[in-house]
């Protein structure tokens, strides 16, 4: 037996036996992530805001400083030619995996909260949907996004959007606001999945939906790859299996769930990170539910 005193022992004092305070190391990997991909996309903002553009403009966390590659990219994921030029100069930074609003049905008059809106592109779109009786509201994580969310709806003068600095895992937006919540390509980069579901869940009103656009593991990724953090911040390494976020989306009390893998998607993904067969355990997927009408 130890001689050692213990921490309860008769010598010390009460306060001192209270239970010291820890971090879990799963908090501080979460931190961590978030950390990592506020920066990179932080970066993001800043290079477009000065001109400048990244070594890897096709990939999901790439942008140019040339709007025809933009366009280009964005016209790949689903946009059509009158979205591309209906938003400010500034607003498509060519991010994303999809196109949200295809499956999102917006009626005029709703609220739509967009889960990590980036420079506004998503918001402008869904505002010319939602008409000047609707509103939008954008969340992003990023300073440099949000303030340059904010500088593309002045320039466009889109008095029904605005832009509210905040993670996805805690949102700033209070109980039964949304009629719809849009997202693209931002999920899976939370390192707290079941937690965004259950926060979208929150704000949703009753009979609210779900209409996303997002990467999913088809299969579970290597471990090399889950650590990677460069396939992580492009929107690959951190994806979450169909069956994990099926799982994840009951939890929180979504009912008529759906989550389409798109095939196509695989030519566009495999340019994300060219050489590293990502496109064989990711792929762009829709993602459907609603908040069901009753009691809770």
């Amino acid at each position: 037996m130890s001689n050692e005193t213990s921490c309860c022992s008769p010598s010390t004092t009460e306060d001192s036996c209270a239970p010291a305070a820890t971090v879990s190391n799963d908090s501080v990997r979460k931190d961590t992530l978030r950390r990592e991909v506020s920066e990179a996309y932080a970066k993001v903002a800043e290079a477009n805001t000065a001109g400048e553009g990244t070594a890897d403009a096709a990939s999901c966390c790439g942008v140019s400083d040339d709007d025809a590659i933009n366009t280009l990219i964005s016209s790949r994921l689903g946009y059509s030619s009158e979205d591309l030029v209906s938003v400010p100069k500034g607003a498509d930074l060519g991010l994303g995996c999809g196109n949200p609003k295809a499956i999102a049905a917006i009626q005029p008059g709703e609220v739509v909260v967009d889960l990590g809106s980036g420079a506004g592109f998503d918001c402008f779109l869904a505002a010319s949907e939602v008409g000047t009786d609707g509103k939008v509201i954008g969340v992003d994580m990023t300073p440099a996004m949000v303030s340059k969310a904010r500088n593309n709806a002045a320039e466009g003068k889109y008095d029904q959007v605005e832009f509210r600095l905040g993670e996805i895992e805690n949102l700033p937006v209070a109980d039964g606001t949304a009629d719809v919540i849009i997202s693209n390509c931002v999920i899976n980069l939370s390192p707290d999945k079941p937690r965004v579901f259950r926060e979208a869940f929150r704000i949703l009103k009753k009979n609210g939906r779900l209409a996303i656009s997002d990467v999913v593991a088809t299969i579970e990724l290597p471990e090399e790859m889950r650590n990677d953090k460069a396939l992580i911040a492009g929107c690959m390494g951190n994806a979450a299996l169909i069956s994990e976020l099926e799982s994840a989306m009951a939890d929180a009390g979504f009912v008529d769930i759906k989550i389409a893998p798109k095939d196509d998607s695989k030519d566009f993904i495999k340019d994300w990170a060219p050489g590293r067969g990502i496109e064989d355990y990711v792929l762009s997927a829709t993602i459907e539910a609603r908040r069901p009408s009753g009691c809770c």
